[in-house]
């Protein structure tokens, strides 16, 4: 029985409005569900339910309300209804859900909460259940935090319970069957004697039954699509060209814009001389925007050319003006006015410093990150006759959809926003500012519509970065492991200055500043983790795994460090002090894969590291040679605990990206900052991992933990702390500072 409770005909069904002479099916949790996103003209004989699953003549549709963004999310969320409707995945349509409330993220919210994921007390488990309520009143539709498969596991699969269920009685009561009679198979309703229904013929009639108010969800045994490797239903369509991300959108009459904005981010356009841009070729318009502007030509590389022929004034920012003044804010954070949180404090870790003979500590740091997707930012937008039309990768429609109402005055009924295919994102499609350009540039060309895109170089010097920062460490170190540990991190505040950017306040301490640092399930008797906001203009955002990203980094080369004080085994250490049992059982599974213990070669070594992120518990082992002074890196070994593997293959695909996503920064990635400006204008400069760099990846996905979790990000924190244990390993030589090539040579 579904845990979500009663399901009623109001809770599971919204109304009858037209798509496409279809009938679609939905299922919502609360009594007074949000009004229904699909809000078309009706027409005669069409009713619609729903929000998840459009039967119309064309087949059998599932909507999904998160982005695609490269994670295979909409895969696994059709397998989530697919399974329920006794479907194969061959059998249905995936469509981008239309931004609506209806779609709110309730999970995402879970991980700002004070509580580590595993924390199942009854005081955390009743936060969770009570983010839901502000969460559902927030209505954001929103893909991000490894959150979409976790929000959606139950109730997307309450939703093709239903829809099964309503059609049995459907099919019950034409037949003259008892519904027990009846059972589902391949699309259709088959009785006992062989007579069958299909779901497409049942669908109108079906809409005015009510489902059972206890639906019975598929165990886990019974499964025939969840828990199976699938292939991916957008890869025939990407492989073949034919898949439509937003920098592909091609409609009649378009025209195309580019943009260029004070590179001091932030800062004022104090004049502009575009005399020369206007007699260039294809120049159809030039239109002044916030702190910059915009070219709309006839193609985009007209455009381009155009936008970069503009002579500019730019004013300075409010920000520090060169990387070293930006760590100097970092380093005068350090003190109890700019103190954010201490979430974890145990035990009495000053008395046991102060009568400590001997004290471990050392200072790491973390640069600043672009997220550098491959297709930079971009929009179209469409303005004419008082409706507006968006086409965009975004992460975030329903803000999407707030954003251009406010920028005219129209009402949101009035404007449609097209969530399409991203090619990538990492975070950097949450943000709405390309977005924003693109619907203002499209009012100054009423009619037409307008392409905006981003210059690789605007697009990398105008990103939200992930924040630079420093951690500092002391700890008291036993012949058995570390018996205290003073952890002190100084960072950005990732969540409000994003949520700054929309317009809705964030209260109260920071997470992203200690995420991934104080829960870890270490049993170390004293242990405390504080944070320290840093005060700074500069733009950051969410970056991959967030506050993992570098907390992992900084966590897991201090606990390395502890165990090589006292020449313990540093994998061995994090076992035995390990009080999670799903976490205990990925570090013995990664030491298993990767040989620990064994005889390496001179000139090899091998690192660890683990950190729980987003409710999956990772470890990792990176091995690598010297080679004549130069590290290459020969194989790495993930082991991940999502608690219900839905799609095996997948997972492993998300984990060797996120491995190799992590190991990318940790050798080569950093941004730079002169005179106020970002000094990486491209992937020369802001160079990646390259495919003969990369390591062969053997991922291990284990189900011990308590609940489903998604893996998009969390392969990534441990990727950069194995890397440099497995460096100090090979060759004595601690590297407390990323990117790890400031100090050393890859091959």
């Amino acid at each position: 029985m579904s845990k979500l409770g009663t399901i009623t005909r109001r809770t599971f069904l919204f109304g009858s409005i037209a798509i496409a002479g279809g009938v679609g099916f939905g299922y919502y949790k609360y009594k007074q569900p949000h009004e229904n996103p699909l809000e078309l003209d009706l027409a005669d004989g069409d009713t619609a339910l729903t929000p998840y699953v459009l039967i119309n003549q064309d087949g059998i549709s599932i909507i999904a309300p998160r982005a695609e963004m490269g994670q295979g999310v909409h895969t696994t969320l059709a397998a989530l209804v697919a399974e329920e409707l006794d479907l194969s995945l061959e059998q249905v349509k995936v469509i981008h859900g239309p931004p609506s409330a209806a779609y709110f993220n309730a999970a995402v919210l879970e991980e700002g909460i004070p509580f580590a994921s595993i924390d199942t007390s009854a005081l955390a488990n009743t936060v969770r259940n009570f983010i839901h309520v502000p969460a559902k009143l927030a209505g954001l539709q929103i893909t991000g935090g490894s959150s979409s498969i976790a929000d959606a596991y139950e109730k997307m699969r309450v939703a093709g319970a239903a829809v099964r269920n309503v059609m049995i009685k459907t099919a019950a009561a034409r037949l003259d069957v008892s519904a027990t009679k009846l059972t589902t198979e391949n699309g259709f309703v088959i009785a006992t004697d062989g007579q069958s229904l299909s779901y497409l013929e049942l669908a109108a009639a079906a809409a005015t039954v009510e489902p059972d108010s206890e639906l019975a969800l598929k165990p886990n045994p019974q499964w025939k699509v969840l828990g199976k490797s699938q292939n991916r239903i957008d890869i025939p369509a990407k492989s073949t060209g034919t898949a439509e991300f937003g920098i592909d959108i091609d409609l009649p009459n378009m025209v195309y814009a580019s943009i260029r904005v004070n590179p001091r981010l932030g800062g004022a356009m104090n004049s502009f001389n575009a005399e020369k841009a206007k007699a260039m070729q294809g120049v159809k318009k030039i239109v002044e925007i916030d702190n910059g502007v915009a070219v709309i030509a006839s193609n985009t590389w007209y455009a381009f050319k155009a936008v970069n022929a503009i002579e500019f004034d730019w004013a300075q920012a409010n920000y520090p003006a060169d990387t070293a003044a930006h760590f100097k804010a970092v380093e005068d954070s350090f003190t109890s006015d700019n103190q954010d949180s201490q979430f974890r404090d145990d035990g009495d870790v000053d008395a046991a410093l102060e009568i400590a003979d001997e004290i471990v500590s050392a200072e790491y740091r973390v640069p600043y990150l672009p997220h550098a997707p491959l297709e930079p930012m971009n929009a179209t937008a469409w303005f004419r006759d008082g409706k507006l039309d968006v086409w965009a990768g975004t992460q975030i429609p329903t803000q999407a959809l707030k954003e251009a109402a406010a920028i005219t005055d129209l009402d949101e009924s009035n404007i449609k926003i097209h969530t399409t295919l991203m090619g990538g994102s990492f975070g950097r499609r949450l943000e709405m500012d390309f977005i924003i350009q693109t619907i203002k540039v499209a009012i100054e060309m009423p009619g037409a519509p307008v392409k905006l895109t981003w210059t690789r170089e605007e697009d990398m010097t105008h990103d939200n970065y992930r924040p630079c920062g420093i951690a500092r460490f002391k700890a008291v170190v036993g012949e058995n492991g570390p018996s205290a540990i003073d952890l002190e991190l100084a960072g950005g505040p990732v969540n409000a200055s994003q949520m700054g950017r929309i317009g809705v306040p964030a209260v109260g301490p920071d997470i992203s500043i200690i995420q991934g640092a104080w829960e870890q399930p270490y049993g170390v008797e004293n242990f405390r983790v504080t944070g320290y906001r840093v005060k700074n203009d500069f733009p950051i955002s969410s970056w991959r795994s967030v506050g993992s990203s570098q907390n992992g980094f900084f966590h897991e080369s201090m606990i390395d460090e502890i165990a090589h004080a006292k020449r313990l085994d540093p994998l061995q250490m994090r076992i035995n002090l390990m009080t999670h049992h799903p976490s205990r059982k990925v570090l013995e599974a990664v030491a298993d894969m990767s040989d620990w213990g064994s005889e390496l070669p001179q000139g090899h070594g091998r690192g660890i590291a683990y950190c729980l992120s987003f409710g999956v518990p990772s470890a990792e082992v990176i091995e690598v040679a010297i080679i004549d002074g130069k590290v290459k890196i020969l194989k790495a070994f993930a082991a991940v605990d999502v608690g219900t593997a839905l799609d095996p293959r997948n997972i492993e695909a998300q984990v060797l990206g996120g491995v190799n996503f992590g190991l990318a920064a940790a050798i080569s990635g950093d941004i730079n900052i002169k005179n106020g400006e970002v000094q990486e204008t491209n992937f020369h400069q802001y160079r990646s991992m390259r495919f003969y760099q990369a390591p062969a990846v053997e991922v291990r996905i284990l189900e011990n933990g308590d609940k489903v979790r998604g893996i998009g990000e969390p392969g990534t924190p441990p990727a950069a702390p194995a890397l440099a244990n497995a460096i100090f390993a090979a060759t004595g030589k601690r590297i407390r500072e990323l990117p790890l090539s400031k100090h050393i040579g890859f091959v």
